[in-house]
């Protein structure tokens, strides 16, 4: 099994910027892509970034292109989204997912951190 464990979530003003990480644990998930996914009070948990472990190829929502970048730390086991100008609607739980196809819908992917929670003042 693979322990998924996020940090860098917080309160930040409209326009700032958070970096999230997420470290991965337990096994090899070189074949495996690494997703970001956010869930808002009411809303369903919709797909934000993905990477593949491998080579590095990135996914975007369009909703974030351009703002937010998703990145990989292969020898640290660690995956990062760094989130720019950012907006009251990006306020959500933030949640670190990997699996063989983990990207753009939540069903392919395997495994799940407890999430983090970013909230963006107006």
């Amino acid at each position: 099994q693979v322990q998924l464990v996020e940090s860098g979530g917080g309160l930040v003003q409209a326009g700032g910027s958070l970096r999230l990480s997420c470290v991965a644990s337990g096994r090899s998930f070189s074949s495996y892509t690494l997703g970001w996914f956010r869930q808002a009070p009411g809303k369903e948990r919709d797909f934000v970034a993905g990477i593949t472990w491998a080579a590095g190829t990135t996914y975007y929502s369009n909703s974030v292109k351009g703002r937010f970048t998703i990145s990989r730390d292969s020898a640290k086991n660690t995956v990062y989204l760094q989130l720019n100008s950012l907006k009251p609607e990006d306020t959500a739980v933030y949640y670190c997912a990997a699996g063989g196809g983990c990207v753009y819908t939540r069903t392919s992917c395997d495994y799940w951190g407890q999430g983090t929670q970013v909230t963006v003042s107006s």
